[in-house]
């Protein structure tokens, strides 16, 4: 029990790195909570600062989510730990402790924990979450296509047993808390009114 108490505080607390925020003062010179929709996340660093600055938050946000699980591995052999520190991460990006907890919708940081669970899990879900940015230019249905489709390879990777089956809970959990995250998003590209990227950051 104790290891799992640490590596949450740990996964959530490497989930807090408020990167997004960080990068968009020192290469905007801008505070990204005060414009576009208001979080910390890649995609509105790319509507505010521009993509040089969104590549960057993308591989650090990912970063934070494949560290938490990384570390488990140094320390211990278990899979449940490996889970939970990842959810943490998650987490920890959504509502981080160092912004008064409000950042990201968390999707980074799942998919960076992903590769690690899975490399085959997190490069089926790049392969159809990246182009569905690029072609429909909605950061949010591509982050929602991503994590399902990188989540439901990774469920089915492990009730084949290619991986370990306790990696099917973090799949479908991360997969619950980022769509739930983006029932905003959700609502308005059902109306229509969700906002393309390369439009103005308001």
């Amino acid at each position: 029990m104790a290891e799992y108490l640490i590596f949450a505080l740990v996964g959530y607390l490497l989930g807090s790195l408020p990167f997004g925020l960080i990068t968009g003062r020192v290469l905007g010179q801008v505070d990204v909570r005060e414009h576009g929709s208001g979080m910390t996340g890649m995609t509105n660093v790319l509507r505010t600062v521009g993509l040089r600055a969104a590549a960057l938050v993308l591989l650090m946000d990912m970063a934070k989510g494949a560290l938490a699980v990384l570390l488990v591995r140094l320390f211990s052999a278990s899979a449940g730990v490996e889970v939970v520190a990842g959810l943490a991460a998650v987490v920890g990006h959504i509502w981080p402790v160092f912004l008064r907890f409000k950042g990201g919708r968390g999707t980074s940081a799942g998919w960076g924990a992903l590769f690690v669970f899975s490399p085959i899990a997190g490069v089926v879900g790049g392969a159809i979450g990246v182009p569905a940015i690029i072609i429909s230019r909605y950061g949010s249905l591509g982050s929602l296509l991503g994590t399902s489709s990188g989540a439901a390879t990774l469920i089915a990777l492990a009730m084949m047993s290619v991986v370990d089956q306790t990696y099917a809970v973090y799949g479908a959990l991360t997969t619950a808390i980022i769509v739930g995250r983006h029932w905003d998003n959700i609502g308005r590209l059902a109306k229509g009114e969700e906002r393309k990227l390369g439009g103005p950051a308001t």
